[in-house]
């Protein structure tokens, strides 16, 4: 097969970076893990590895390169992302400024209506409405692929990512999704809702008013 494993390793690794940063998916993830437990985040991590893979398969086939090419279309992502941002934003606000009792309410309410199937779609929304997402994705694969590539290297790339994807994103909704975690969170809920809202408000103000 042939695959050039020295390549693969750096695609790899920048994979690793990309993802495994802090950014607004594995925010909200950590979020929710911490809030609503392992469950509600594994279905919004689900997703946002979905998203993933879903750039991953557009930027192999070269349509997401074809999308980078057209201001417009991204545009409209770069904006309709900022305001999904703005929109996390004001509700980590308003939970930080809930008192306990009206948040455990409002939570129970929310876990009726709030299906895994809504939890999925929202990591899902989150990570296809990203620009930065597209971008990143063609940049790994025109680390990876050359004019000379096989099917074999694409399919190795892709995999890799898809693995990486689940074990980071996974990952995220396990690890925060902990006792210690949980007990954290519960202690210094508003603290966190605080800092989930100016990282998301930050986020979505920059996506806004950045230009691609």
């Amino acid at each position: 097969m042939n695959v050039d494993l020295h390549q693969l390793l750096i695609v790899f690794a920048a994979y690793v970076i990309a993802a495994g940063s802090p950014g607004p998916s594995n925010m909200r993830i950590m979020g929710v893990a911490m809030a609503r437990g392992r469950g509600a985040a594994l279905m919004l991590a689900s997703g946002v590895v979905s998203g993933s893979i879903f750039w991953g398969l557009m930027a192999s086939t070269g349509i997401s390169a074809l999308l980078a090419r057209y201001a417009q279309a991204l545009l409209v992502l770069q904006i309709f992302g900022g305001l999904y941002l703005l929109f996390l934003a004001f509700r980590a606000g308003r939970s930080a400024l809930t008192s306990n009792e009206k948040l455990a309410a409002r939570a129970s309410a929310d876990e009726v209506a709030l299906s895994r199937g809504e939890l999925y779609r929202r990591g899902l929304l989150m990570h296809l409405a990203n620009p930065k997402s597209v971008l990143a994705w063609i940049a790994l694969v025109t680390l990876g692929i050359g004019p000379n590539s096989s099917w074999q290297s694409i399919a190795a790339i892709l995999g890799g990512c898809a693995v990486l994807s689940v074990t980071i994103f996974c990952g995220y909704a396990i690890v925060f999704s902990t006792p210690p975690m949980v007990a954290l969170y519960r202690r210094c809920r508003r603290w966190i809702e605080s800092l989930l809202a100016i990282f998301f408000a930050f986020a979505g103000l920059r996506m806004l008013l950045s230009r691609m």
